[in-house]
């Protein structure tokens, strides 16, 4: 474990290799599972201030779903609020691009330029999961490892690949630039050590 502040960090996010290989697993993180994206509360009224503008880039099955069961809802087993599903599980703002890989409607509307938010930071940053503890005061920052992600395991450690430089934006994005140099720091040191 590594603590960087009040962050607790995992090795394995260190360690593990890692990098999305869409073309085998069609990117069933955004279709598989029980749940659907964690989402804050600042989230929840960003997608509700852009669902207009995200509308455009879904399925008429979405946005009916939508319409019947609300943008996101409370997942009591997850203790959090997540996005809404489908009937078949694959999450409300779910697309597939012309090869069947799924792509996230909220993502493609801010390629579009249509919205300046990317998509949930659950999301950016998967498969590192985050979870705070706001009575301990500090903050756990883990991989999330799924079966579903084994071509990515594979190719990541083809390209040697770290987890945590897979995930570089996603992760400035929710920590800061100062905490990304500080992991940076950790890893080359410990790298070194194994040489």
């Amino acid at each position: 474990m590594l603590m960087i502040d009040n962050i607790l960090v995992s090795d394995e996010v260190l360690e593990a290799r890692f990098i999305c290989a869409l073309d085998k697993c069609k990117g069933a993180c955004c279709y598989e599972g029980d749940f659907g994206a964690p989402v804050t509360a600042e989230e929840k009224e960003i997608i509700e201030e852009i669902y207009p503008n995200v509308k455009a880039f879904l399925t008429p099955q979405s946005i009916a779903q939508i319409e019947k069961s609300g943008l996101y809802q409370y997942y009591r087993e997850m203790k959090s609020w997540g996005t809404a599903l489908m009937p078949d599980g694959a999450c409300v703002f779910m697309t597939r691009d012309k090869n069947g890989i799924a792509a996230c409607g909220i993502e493609q509307a801010n390629k579009a330029g249509v919205s300046d938010f990317k998509k949930p930071i659950s999301c950016h940053l998967y498969p590192i999961r985050v979870k705070e503890n706001k009575q301990q005061g500090f903050v756990a920052v883990n991989y999330d490892q799924w079966d579903i992600c084994k071509a990515a395991c594979t190719l990541g450690e083809a390209q040697k690949m770290p987890l945590y430089q897979f995930v570089k934006d996603a992760l400035i994005r929710k920590f800061g630039e100062d905490f990304y140099q500080q992991l940076d720091e950790a890893y080359q040191h410990m790298t070194k050590a194994d040489r």
